[in-house]
């Protein structure tokens, strides 16, 4: 997945105002005690940490 497309979701799911802070802010076991910023940064592939942001926040299949 590419970034483009990981923040975009993230901005579907989220707003576009809040998934930037969501990113920064919220740590998920789902990325290994992680923020996303930081699971991005540690070298994760986006599709994996949408993965983790989906389980974590439990976003319906549908949506995913």
């Amino acid at each position: 997945m590419r970034l483009t497309v990981f923040w975009q979701r993230m901005a579907d799911h989220f707003g576009g105002a809040y998934a930037d802070s969501f990113a920064r802010d919220h740590v998920m076991s789902e990325l290994g005690g992680r923020t996303v910023h930081q699971a991005l940064a540690a070298g994760w592939d986006a599709k994996d940490v949408w993965r983790g942001v989906c389980e974590a926040m439990e976003i319906p299949r549908d949506r995913r």
